[in-house]
């Protein structure tokens, strides 16, 4: 469920937690590598070096002599320093407005540069988590949704994942630590039974690798 609120009773969270409920990870994204993954700025870069190198070619073709024969140079690095100072400060604030939350009964992405939103995932409603590792330690985890709820693609971005547009996945971006943080997730959606009970992670995380030794038996 997505909500947009104004006061943070915790952290990331839009109200108080829910006796018996349990924070077991928090953190955001790294808002470098958000801007290679979310914001291509590295595509972009090429992009305009690829300008840049026309220009210029272009510039030495008809002669240079003088230095208004580059204006046409310096406008395109011009705006590939803006344009990639726009995109990387976009970056860094996405990132210092997101929250990651990850508790025993559900995962909680609170974002918003402008106008703050939370989106609530049940662990119960989780079908599937798939994990992408990024440079330093880092990644994404898509999350797929069970059951008729959907999110739409535009209210989730950047924090969707690409090409998804029919049935939009919520995407935890550029997570430092990512092997850790999914295991933690993968324990927590253990925890959860079918009839939505919840077991202590440590029974669920017990019985997963009875199950594994059992196969490998």
């Amino acid at each position: 469920m997505m909500t947009e609120y104004e006061v943070e009773p915790v952290p990331g969270l839009p109200g108080l937690l829910p006796k018996g409920e349990t924070i077991i990870w928090q953190g955001g994204p790294n808002w470098r590598v958000l801007a290679r993954t979310a914001f291509h700025t590295g595509t972009v870069a090429v992009y305009f070096a690829g300008l840049t190198a026309f220009a210029l070619g272009a510039a030495l073709w008809r002669g240079v002599e003088a230095p208004s024969d580059l204006a046409g140079v310096g406008i395109t690095v011009g705006g590939m320093v803006i344009g990639l100072a726009l995109l990387h400060l976009l970056a860094w604030g996405v990132a210092r407005t997101t929250i990651y939350t990850l508790t025993d009964r559900r995962i909680v992405l609170r974002f918003g540069v402008a106008l703050p939103k939370c989106i609530n995932l049940p662990l119960g409603i989780i079908g599937n988590v798939d994990l992408r590792h990024r440079t330093h330690g880092t990644g994404d985890l898509a999350i797929k949704i069970t059951g008729e709820q959907r999110l739409g693609y535009a209210a989730l971005w950047p924090h969707a994942r690409a090409w998804h547009y029919v049935e939009p996945q919520p995407m935890m971006r550029a997570v430092p630590d990512i092997d850790t943080v999914a295991t933690l997730m993968a324990r927590a959606c253990l925890s959860i039974q079918t009839d939505g009970r919840v077991v202590p992670i440590e029974t669920a995380t017990r019985r997963a690798q009875a199950e594994e030794q059992a196969v490998a038996a």
